[in-house]
């Protein structure tokens, strides 16, 4: 395993970050894995040197924190070895203050992420997405408050426009606040739109870049051609990933791997471990290979030709992932 500086902190990240949404609840979505399926890909990535794990309270709603909590917890690895991180903004319940980037919703929040995962601090305290009916003064102010409290290390955020996140992080530096120092945005090959001004916006100001669904959902691994229950279950990615240039990439996918004698996930994880900016692609693991293939990626070396090929059949996309 690769360990990075996470952006332009101290702190020390592996090189993939495992996503823990598909742990938690069958009735929050069919395809997810109960807790008794889903443990011992936590406890095979603490095996593989993963040090670092991405849930959110709306996963499952509440459930998948609860049960990474148990999982680390009882692995026996010290704290100070892991790096936790959650998410807050998206719907805890029916009422109109359990939700959003209010400074009464992120204070209630943390505290009952905290209780969940059985920790004293998250690592990584992230924002789910914009806010656009809370003040940036209050959200920003409220995440602040959180660190001081020790409640959290660092702070971050995740898919919204380029000009929002420049908007925060410019009421942070001007009213003395902490700054996001990671951003969790959509960014794989068949989604590149964030080249175009988010991922240039984040190198230059030493932001990690923390790229979710980095295999479309496991598109980019076969599991549309493989009929998996998730690819005729996932509704998000039906909704995201229709257009005919997107077959066109996975083509390009197996092609490379198929050179190469690998499975296709490998060549579509290294490609985004190539790009500038990215520290950790969230990886989402329900099958004993997924890992595999993920940590086998870090040490496929595409050359300039197998870069091109991959890329070249790309389109322009709408916008995808901010709500």
């Amino acid at each position: 395993m690769e360990y990075v500086n996470l952006g332009t902190t101290g702190l020390k990240v592996s090189r993939l970050c495992l996503g823990t949404m598909t742990y938690g609840a069958k009735q929050w979505r069919e395809w997810v894995l109960e807790e008794a399926e889903g443990r011992p890909f936590i406890k095979r990535a603490l095996e593989v040197g993963i040090n670092f794990f991405d849930t959110a309270d709306m996963y499952s709603l509440g459930v998948s924190e609860q049960i990474l909590g148990r999982a680390l917890k009882e692995s026996g690895q010290p704290r100070e070895t892991l790096v936790i991180a959650t998410k807050v903004m998206f719907p805890m319940g029916n009422d109109p203050n359990q939700r959003g980037l209010s400074r009464k919703h992120i204070m209630h929040a943390i505290d009952a992420s905290l209780a969940r995962l059985g920790t004293d601090y998250v690592d990584l305290y992230q924002i789910h997405r914009f806010d656009p009916a809370t003040p940036i003064e209050e959200t920003m102010e409220a995440l602040t408050d959180v660190v001081k409290a020790g409640k959290a290390l660092y702070i971050g955020a995740s898919s919204m426009f380029a000009w929002q996140f420049a908007r925060m992080q410019y009421i942070a530096d001007r009213h003395g606040f902490k700054r996001f120092v990671t951003m969790q945005n959509h960014y794989n090959l068949m989604y590149r739109e964030e080249e175009r001004e988010m991922i240039p916006l984040c190198k230059a100001e030493g932001v990690g870049v923390l790229p979710w669904s980095p295999l479309a959902r496991g598109l980019l691994a076969g599991s549309r051609k493989a009929g998996t229950q998730r690819s005729k279950q996932d509704d998000y990615a039906h909704q995201m990933y229709t257009i005919d240039a997107d077959n066109r990439v996975v083509d390009a996918v197996e092609q490379v791997a198929t050179q190469r004698g690998i499975p296709p996930a490998q060549v579509a994880l290294a490609w985004l471990l190539h790009k500038p900016g990215v520290t950790a692609p969230i990886i989402g693991a329900t099958k004993p290979h997924h890992l595999d293939d993920a940590v086998a990626a870090l040490s496929v070396k595409l050359t300039g030709e197998e870069m091109t090929a991959l890329e070249s059949v790309y389109v322009p996309h709408p916008v995808l992932g901010h709500h």
